[in-house]
């Protein structure tokens, strides 16, 4: 059996994928992998170079090329899952490429059998050159709520999947699926970290996240900033019934229930005013700021702030961003 399933989504990425099924090919420790490619019913050439690629550089036949109906990127990641044979599964984006040491970084903890092992990620432009290095706690090995609540106000890609190499059986033992169109990440890899018996978070830089040039600046459909809104407060809703499911610590529920807390807030950043109403309403119906526990005089008026003024608490929160 495999040890690694490499799960790769596909939609009009065309030939960047090269770059991406090169960065697991050339890796410079030989694991047992298997790579799943899942082409999401794209409408460029992707298929025809995915068949060109294969045919070159699968001697070995490790990798699986299926190809589907355009469903999104939840449904295509939980596709691969299902068809993953291996004890632990990676997501990489068909875009975006690993450090060529990955493998031989990753083997040693593969070896001593522990459930989720977080590492860094670059962000890179189209020329390989460094944007920025996201940081983030390391750590070693700790139970998932010990790990969760050091990442959940520190790391910045603590819901990313692929920075991550995670057990399969924390997906099937659990029945987890990610869900919806939009932050399906947000939504689970929280509670993979929960779940997990063991944790680690390690310093090495092994994800390059490519940074188009048009991927700061484009712009978005509105009715699918709101779906976004709409999907992170299902998100949210369905973190307080998996809360009650888990026999978490009461920091720990404390915390999970502060981090989605904040990430919708500042969702609001991305609204009108005639939008930012409407779900502030939402957001007073599910009284949100009781999440917020007053440990300090800082968080006793951030609670204040939720509450009262969400508005002002967001004015504020920006102001001292930038």
């Amino acid at each position: 059996m495999p040890k690694i399933s490499i799960i790769i989504p596909v939609y009009n990425t065309g030939i960047k994928l090269e770059k991406c099924l090169n960065s697991i090919i050339n890796q410079t420790k030989k694991t047992d992998i298997e790579i799943l490619i899942i082409n999401d019913g794209s409408t460029d050439n992707s298929e025809e170079i995915i068949k060109q690629y294969i045919e070159k550089n699968n001697k070995s036949n490790n990798i699986k090329y299926f190809s589907k109906g355009n469903e999104g990127i939840a449904k295509t990641r939980n596709f691969g899952i299902e068809k993953a044979i291996s004890k632990y599964i990676m997501f990489l984006d068909s875009d975006d490429y690993l450090e060529t040491n990955a493998f031989e970084v990753l083997e040693k903890y593969i070896d001593k059998n522990i459930d989720l092992i977080k590492f860094k990620l670059e962000r890179v432009n189209e020329k390989d050159e460094i944007l920025e290095k996201v940081s983030g706690p390391v750590f070693e090995v700790s139970n998932g709520q010990d790990a969760f609540n050091r990442l959940y106000c520190k790391d910045v890609l603590l819901d990313s999947p692929c920075v991550y190499l995670i057990r399969k059986e924390l997906f099937t033992k659990n029945n987890f699926k990610f869900e919806r169109t939009y932050h399906e990440d947000f939504g689970l890899i929280p509670f993979i970290i929960l779940s997990a018996q063991t944790v680690i978070s390690i310093p090495e830089y092994l994800y390059k996240y490519v940074q188009a040039p048009n991927s700061i600046t484009r712009t978005e459909d509105y009715n699918k900033t709101i779906k976004k809104m709409e999907d992170v407060l299902f998100h949210y809703d369905n973190m307080l019934n998996m809360v009650e499911k888990l026999q978490l610590e009461e920091v720990t529920k404390e915390n999970i229930k502060i981090y989605y807390t904040n990430a919708i807030i500042l969702k609001l950043n991305e609204l009108n005013k005639n939008s930012q109403k409407l779900y502030i309403r939402m957001i007073k119906q599910r009284k949100m700021y009781k999440n917020i526990k007053p440990r300090d005089l800082k968080q006793l008026v951030k609670r204040l702030l939720l509450k009262y003024n969400i508005r002002l608490y967001l004015k504020i929160h920006n102001n001292g961003r930038k």
